[in-house]
């Protein structure tokens, strides 16, 4: 298995940017709140569709609340949703992973026709099929991404798990007599978990995506709270008009997924052994 180093990656310039694009963002959605200096839920009918000028830098949306001030609070709800739905997703997808590869058989089967049905549907579809039968909000909206995300997890831990399974430290120690939880836990996750760790940092872009559109749809959080998804749908009649209310929140969302995506390029070059040359 190969590894990296943080001087691999400042030889990297593409993925350095996006490293620093990243810090950047989680940076702005943690102590950015406390920077800003208008209220992102207050509406100002005096200062309605103002284009970007000193007083708003990035102007104001159709009701008058202040772009920027809403760009960074909704980066806390977009950046969260992507990650916690990744880390969701991780953990369920590596509990029935292991345990599909590992054990085999009935329950190799079984799981694996479950991960297939997941899989069968088109991502969005099914998030919208998901959010559409819960209450919308951020705890379904999230739910429904980490349901969507889970099943392409566990079939990649179920394909590691069957040739880590089979090889000769692990034969090794079930002849000790090691437990299949103990060789799981001690030989075969630690092994897998690198390569899945790469493939949860390629999805974290996707499922921020999948969250926009779950806003823009109306299933996602609800207004007046800022998502950069919410913040398209909401003022998309304008764009014409007041184009800036909806480009920075595109941008917003393109560079941040631009970004986890060329970090995971990264990362997959690094950590996986098939790009061994």
């Amino acid at each position: 298995m190969k590894k990296f180093s943080l001087r691999d990656l400042t030889e990297n310039t593409p993925a350095l940017i996006a490293a620093i694009i990243l810090v950047f963002l989680v940076s702005v959605a943690a102590f950015g709140p406390a920077l800003v200096h208008y209220d992102p839920l207050s509406m100002d009918l005096d200062s309605l569709r103002q284009p970007p000028s000193k007083a708003h830098l990035l102007g104001t949306d159709s009701t008058g609340r202040d772009i920027l001030s809403r760009l960074v609070y909704g980066a806390r709800i977009s950046l969260s949703v992507g990650i916690i739905a990744s880390l969701l997703s991780l953990s369920i997808g590596i509990f029935f992973g292991l345990i599909a590869g590992y054990f085999g058989g009935k329950t190799d089967s079984i799981l694996s026709q479950f991960f297939d049905i997941f899989l069968a549907f088109p991502s969005l579809l099914l998030a919208i099929g998901i959010s559409a039968v819960m209450p919308a909000g951020l705890t379904s909206a999230m739910l429904a991404i980490t349901l969507v995300g889970w099943a392409g997890f566990a079939r990649l831990v179920r394909g590691i798990t069957l040739s880590l399974k089979e090889q000769t430290y692990v034969e090794a120690s079930r002849a000790l007599g090691a437990t299949p939880a103990r060789i799981l836990y001690k030989h075969i996750l630690p092994n897998a978990l690198p390569l899945v760790v790469v493939a949860g940092s390629l999805r974290v872009g996707g499922f921020i995506l999948l969250e926009a559109a779950l806003s823009f749809l109306g299933l996602g959080v609800q207004p007046p709270t800022p998502t950069w998804g919410s913040m398209i749908s909401l003022n998309r009649a304008f764009i014409n008009s007041a184009p800036w209310m909806v480009i920075f929140p595109g941008i917003a969302i393109s560079i941040t997924v631009i970004s986890f995506n060329i970090l995971g390029d990264f990362l997959r070059d690094k950590l996986d052994p098939r790009s061994q040359v």
